[in-house]
């Protein structure tokens, strides 16, 4: 599992896909989470705009990310 730092209290699930270059665009990123391909903290979760906050964990495809401060 990695760890990745963001500042202020959020960063939406899509974003963090993007940041952690798991996925090239934001379509594929919408097209992942709409597909069920993406867990945040152990459940399937289909927002797209999902507030990712400090200490959540996030998984695709067999990575893991935990947000941290």
């Amino acid at each position: 599992m990695i760890t990745y730092q963001i500042k202020g209290d959020h960063i939406t699930l899509i974003q963090l896909l993007k940041a952690l270059n798991w996925v090239a665009n934001g379509g594929e990123a919408q097209a992942a989470v709409s597909a069920g391909m993406v867990t945040c903290n152990g459940a399937v979760d289909y927002r797209k705009r999902l507030k990712v906050r400090i200490g959540d964990v996030v998984a695709f495809e067999g990575k893991q990310v935990k947000i941290i401060t």
